[in-house]
């Protein structure tokens, strides 16, 4: 996992720093998810490592401008580069609505699906590698935060220390993958999580 600052500022950008906007690199499933897309987002993408045709979600914290004012850009962008992605947005009420207004007074269509999540509490994203929750925050509109969790995965085994321990290799090297406690007939008690 690995977080790109595409732009800190608040609500105006400064000549050094772009209005909100971070991607998230998911490189071992080549995927991008952007979390805000003020103004300007497109341009901070260009100069990063960032790939938009590894874009899947988006997230909006909220409605005002310096957190979404580039969101339409780049679905059009994403949309003229004729990648047929599927993107998800996730965000308050209301953005559904914002992305039908612009759609219609700017003759945009997309060649790339979109299916739209309107956030609450809760969770709102999982699969096997990660989970996605979403909680309100304090602002004067509605307004979240998403908090991304990477699952844990299993570590690799080290059979040489088992080994130097006096267990024989077979099925209570299962039990010890597994994270399970074992007893040995000497009594010693091993954790599998040790190894």
């Amino acid at each position: 996992m690995e977080i790109t600052f595409l732009g800190t500022s608040s609500g105006v950008p400064t000549r050094a720093r772009n209005v909100s906007s971070l991607a998230l690199r998911l490189s071992q499933r080549a995927e991008v998810w952007l979390f805000d897309c003020g103004e300007g987002t497109q341009h901070q993408i260009l100069r990063s490592e960032v790939k938009v045709s590894q874009l899947s979600k988006i997230f909006i914290t909220h409605m005002h401008g310096d957190h979404i004012f580039g969101l339409m850009g780049l679905l059009a962008s994403c949309g003229l580069a004729g990648s047929g992605q599927y993107i998800e947005i996730y965000g308050p009420p209301g953005l559904e609505d914002y992305l039908k207004a612009c759609t219609r007074y700017s003759h945009t269509h997309f060649s790339h699906r979109l299916k739209i999540h309107v956030s609450g509490p809760g969770l709102l994203y999982e699969d096997e590698e990660y989970s996605v929750r979403c909680l309100p925050l304090k602002h004067r509109i509605p307004a979240f935060g998403y908090a991304v969790k990477e699952k844990d995965r299993p570590g690799r085994f080290r059979v040489e220390q088992a080994k130097s321990l006096g267990i024989s290799p077979g099925p209570l090297y299962g039990k010890l993958k597994n994270g399970q406690t074992i007893t040995l007939e000497d009594g010693r008690r091993i954790r599998g999580q040790d190894l």
